[in-house]
């Protein structure tokens, strides 16, 4: 069942190529969406896909980036909008 997911990660998370990896994760899974990094220094990304696909990416980021340090991640889940096609990274 297809869901759509925003999350924020928080930490250490810019200038360490987090969303690069992120994106480059994302699409090895079959997610849509975007990453792209906010003014307070934490990343945002939107996935839409495979709930246990986008559970997994969370994961990887928290714990795989070889250079971030996610001290925290917030999750909204909802019902897939079906805006996007492959997953980009945005400034």
């Amino acid at each position: 069942m297809k869901v759509r997911a925003v999350v924020v990660f928080l930490g250490r998370v810019q200038g360490v190529y987090f969303r690069a990896n992120c994106a480059e994760k994302a699409e090895s899974l079959g997610l849509d969406g975007f990453v792209e990094n906010r003014w307070d220094g934490s990343v945002e990304a939107v996935f839409e896909g495979d709930r246990a696909a986008i559970e997994a990416c969370i994961e990887w980021n928290k714990t795989s980036q070889p250079y971030a340090r996610v001290e925290s991640v917030q999750v909204s889940w909802s019902a897939p909008k079906g805006e996007f096609r492959g997953f980009h990274v945005r400034r």
